[in-house]
């Protein structure tokens, strides 16, 4: 097995080329065979109803090299049913959870050379998406559906990793509408973020904190990623149908609970903020990205955190529980990790 040219400590959270990516289609009623595919381009018709009407969304998994050299994948169970309830938001065809388990373990080993080494801080990024394949002009949902996966080796999300970042706040934007798709992962979610979300970059901010959508009275989240606070020993998070449910924020809060804190998921009102002795972002991506600053574009106001840059003792113990798990340097009580068999 050719190991790939690619300085592992230094990827960025983008794209690399892999060997291969999986495919499956739904037809005629009844999902198809997993395809095993070389190929970076999908032949789809031009009416078809993801490239019309947004039938489109997709998920975001992680496999690591541990300590002991296996390979886990993790929580992809939690994945699979987030996929479901995505698909049935915009009324595409559901992917039974155990045909989704099967794409990721193929499409995992199959693209075993591009999972980074141990230590190196980076780790195998697996993106499944599903598309309506129909032509329509008028209104519909697709009577076919595709399920790609495919995975890319990646660094940290946030250029700090596990640093401080800045943050802002703008109540000019919606990321969606009150009762909208934000608690399902479909493209357009993202889309409706690019405009704030340069803004911030532009700015010199890692990301766009958002305000509820209805009376801009409660911290939402940042797109990309969950928000949460901890002050003493209290885990908070915010509680909203217009965020995604993180599945990283969902084992972080029973870390916190395991490690004898309490945790508060719940609506989360701005001024808050201002209470908190550490804030931070969590997902897939992001992991856990502590954040050191929140600055609020519209009236200038400055909640600092971390003022020594170093991130907050809470949120370190909860990042390195959670990294130690995925990378079997602790005990995973929960059963959160799958570990994949290679053919020797």
């Amino acid at each position: 097995m050719k190991t790939p040219d690619i300085k592992w400590e230094e990827l960025p959270f983008g794209y690399v080329p892999t060997d291969y990516n999986v495919r499956c289609t739904f037809k005629d009623g009844k999902w198809g065979e997993i395809e095993v595919s070389d190929s970076e381009y999908i032949p789809i018709h031009i009416a078809a109803t993801c490239l019309h009407y947004g039938q489109e969304s997709f998920e975001g998994l992680k496999a690591f090299r541990g300590k002991d050299g296996k390979v886990r994948v993790f929580r992809m169970e939690e994945n699979a049913r987030r996929f479901i309830r995505s698909a049935e938001g915009i009324k595409m065809e559901p992917m039974p959870e155990e045909l989704f388990c099967e794409m990721v373990r193929k499409v995992v080993k199959l693209n075993e050379r591009f999972i980074p080494p141990y230590g190196s801080g980076a780790s195998l990024y697996i993106r499944p998406f599903e598309i309506g394949l129909s032509p329509r002009v008028g209104v519909k949902p697709a009577d076919e559906y595709m399920v790609v996966m495919l995975v890319t080796p990646v660094g940290p999300y946030f250029k700090t990793g596990f640093k401080p970042c800045k943050v802002c706040l703008s109540r000019e934007y919606d990321r969606v509408a009150p009762k909208g798709t934000g608690s399902i992962k479909i493209g357009g979610n993202y889309a409706a973020s690019l405009v704030a979300g340069e803004k911030a970059h532009d700015l010199g901010y890692a990301v766009m904190l958002y305000m509820d959508p209805k009376e801009k009275k409660y911290l939402d989240e940042c797109g990309a990623a969950n928000f949460f606070g901890i002050r003493g020993n209290s885990y908070i998070t915010p509680d909203s149908e217009s965020i995604l449910p993180s599945i990283t924020n969902k084992s972080i809060r029973q870390l916190a609970e395991d490690m004898g804190m309490t945790v508060e998921r719940r609506h989360v009102p701005y001024e808050e903020l201002e209470t908190f002795e550490e804030a931070g972002n969590c997902g897939t991506a992001a992991v856990i990205s502590p954040i050191g600053e929140i600055f609020d574009l519209d009236n200038g106001r400055k909640f600092t955190y971390c003022p020594d840059g170093t991130p907050g003792p809470k949120s370190t113990m909860l990042y390195n529980k959670l990294r130690g798990i995925q990378l079997g340097e602790e005990p995973d009580t929960h059963g959160w990790c799958e570990i994949i068999e290679f053919n020797d």
